[in-house]
C-alpha cells in the first residue's frame, strides 16, 4: 500500500475562479501523470463537515429531511452540517443536532474521518455516534425547511439497504455503527438490560 507515493502531477499554473464563504474554485493547468497537458478544477471547502447518529434510549435514531438544491430533490439524511476549521468537531456537531433536532447528548463516540468526493473536492467529514439524549428545541437556520424524523434504528439501515439514503455521510455513520452493532462493539447506549435494541416499529415524526 503506497501511502507516500510522489505526486505525478505538475502544476503549471492556478488561478482563482470564483469565492464565497463556503467554497473556493481553483483552476488549474497540469501536466497529468502521462506527461500531457491538462487541466483540473478543484473545490476547497472552507468548513470540516460533521454528522452524527444519535441514539435513545428505546433504540431509536432521528433522521433530518430537506430538499437539497444542487440535486434537486428531497434527501434523509443524519444530522449533519458544517464546523469551524481548527476547532472541535464534536463541539460542531453537537450545535449541529442541537440546531437541527434539539437534542443534546452527555456521551459521544468518533466514528470515523473520510474524504468526500475526493476527485473534485478537499471536504473532509468527521462522523460520530452520540447517546445519552435529552430533549430540547430547535433552532434550525433561517435557509433550512427541515423535518424531523424518529426511527428505529433498523429502519434506518434498511433505508440505506433500499437506497432511500443517498447521502454519502449519513451512509458512511450509519453502515459503521450497524457494523458495531453486528460485530457486538455498539456502546452501552443507554437501552436498558433485555430491550430489542433494534426492533423494528413505526416510524415517528417529531414536526
Amino acid at each position: 500500500m503506497k501511502l507516500d507515493a510522489k505526486n505525478p502531477w505538475t502544476v503549471l499554473s492556478k488561478g482563482e475562479r470564483y469565492d464565497n464563504k463556503w467554497v473556493r474554485v481553483m483552476h488549474h493547468d497540469v501536466l497529468t501523470p502521462a506527461g500531457e497537458p491538462g487541466i483540473y478544477g478543484v473545490v476547497h471547502f472552507k468548513h470540516l463537515a460533521v454528522g452524527v447518529v444519535p441514539v435513545d434510549a428505546e433504540g431509536c435514531t432521528y433522521l433530518v429531511g430537506q430538499y437539497r438544491f444542487p440535486l434537486e430533490r428531497y434527501s434523509w439524511e443524519i444530522p449533519e452540517g458544517g464546523g469551524i476549521m481548527g476547532a472541535d468537531p464534536r463541539t460542531s456537531a453537537a450545535r449541529e443536532l442541537q440546531e437541527e433536532t434539539g437534542l443534546c447528548a452527555a456521551h459521544w463516540m468518533k466514528l470515523v474521518e473520510c474524504d468526500l468526493s475526493n476527485s473534485v473536492t478537499d471536504e473532509q467529514a468527521v462522523l460520530f455516534l452520540a447517546w445519552g439524549l435529552t430533549h430540547g428545541t430547535a433552532t434550525p437556520e433561517p435557509t433550512e425547511d427541515l423535518q424531523v424524523r424518529r426511527l428505529p434504528l433498523i429502519d434506518a439501515f434498511g433505508m440505506v439497504a433500499d437506497g432511500m439514503i443517498r447521502d454519502a455521510m449519513s451512509i458512511i455513520a450509519l453502515q459503521a455503527v450497524e457494523l458495531l452493532w453486528k460485530s457486538g462493539r455498539l456502546p452501552a447506549v443507554g437501552v436498558p438490560d433485555g430491550h430489542p435494541l433494534l426492533s423494528n416499529g413505526p416510524a415517528t415524526p417529531l414536526r
